[in-house]
């Protein structure tokens, strides 16, 4: 399997469709030398200045969120907790921080690679939760403000899906604007990390 990426026109959009449309798309890996793909099963949008829960809100700049800054269509790539990396897609125009965070995968292809780095856990829960799809694709610092659209990390289109699949609700952990419908999901996917 050799997905094309996708254009840079799908990132130049709102966070919230990007978000949405993001899933059934495919994240391809070849970090570390090993190939691994995974299908965007969840995602979370964080639509910039005045969204009080973007790492952005109020215009907040600094060398960790710089990435949200640049062009649509690259990695944001941040550390959390003291320990865990995540993974977001930069979206919208230049010089208006807004982003997409990728919740979950389900593993696709490089299962054996992403269960070593995941130290066997159930299959289900590889990819569930930023910092566990993170560590299972080798995502990294190194890949903050990379261009999804080659090597080592790119996001390809997959099979789409169909309105009644998907799902909207709350985001995930975070205090402020906690009642914004901003995650998206696929309904009944066992891979999805808060059903």
């Amino acid at each position: 399997m050799k997905p094309a990426p996708l254009p840079a026109s799908f990132y130049a959009r709102d966070a919230g469709s990007v978000a949405r449309d993001l899933l059934g798309c495919l994240i391809v890996s070849t970090a570390g030398g090993r190939r691994c793909v995974g299908r965007i099963v969840e995602t979370e949008a964080y639509l910039g200045p005045d969204d009080p829960a973007s790492h952005a809100a109020g215009w907040h700049r600094s060398a960790r969120n710089e990435a949200m800054y640049g062009p649509p269509g690259r990695a944001y790539v941040y550390f959390t907790y003291g320990m865990h990396w995540c993974f977001n897609v930069v979206t919208g125009r230049p010089g208006y921080p807004s982003a997409v965070l990728v919740r979950a995968i389900e593993p696709v292809e490089g299962l054996a690679t992403m269960r070593r780095r995941r130290r066997g856990v159930p299959d289900r829960l590889i990819g569930a939760g930023p910092a566990r799809l993170a560590e299972a694709l080798g995502i990294r610092r190194a890949h903050d403000r990379h261009p999804l659209r080659r090597p080592p990390l790119w996001i390809a289109p997959g099979e789409p899906v169909p309105p009644p699949r998907r799902r909207v609700t709350t985001r995930v952990g975070i205090r402020h604007a906690a009642d914004w419908k901003l995650r998206y999901y696929v309904r009944g996917n066992p891979c999805v990390s808060k059903p």
